[in-house]
């Protein structure tokens, strides 16, 4: 792939994580906290906020592994990978952020 196409893979990808990002925080997090929700799960299972958001990633992991190891036999559609790529970027960025509140929250 030439550097053009693939600016254009990385720039399609950053506006597709900023929607996709913004659409959900609509559904599922609290106006006063984007990361209520895995803190929630969190609380709910005795475990980590973090530990709740890599368990309801994994989904998304043994998605992209089962499609992995499909190939070249079976090659899925564009879309589908798009979305499973698209939810697992989603989820690294929101664990990042949880990874974030929590070390400042400690650096108190």
């Amino acid at each position: 792939m030439n550097i053009d196409d693939f600016d254009k893979v990385v720039e399609n990808r950053i506006s597709k994580i900023r929607s996709i990002l913004a659409e959900k925080a609509k559904q599922y997090a609290d106006p006063e906290d984007r990361l209520l929700f895995f803190k929630q799960a969190g609380t709910k299972r005795y475990i980590t906020p973090e530990r709740a958001l890599r368990d309801m990633a994994s989904k998304q992991d043994i998605s992209i592994d089962n499609y992995v190891n499909e190939l070249p036999k079976n090659c899925r559609s564009l879309d589908q990978w798009d979305e499973k790529i698209g939810d697992a970027i989603n989820y690294l960025i929101l664990l990042e952020a949880l990874i974030r509140e929590r070390i400042d929250d400690n650096s108190l």
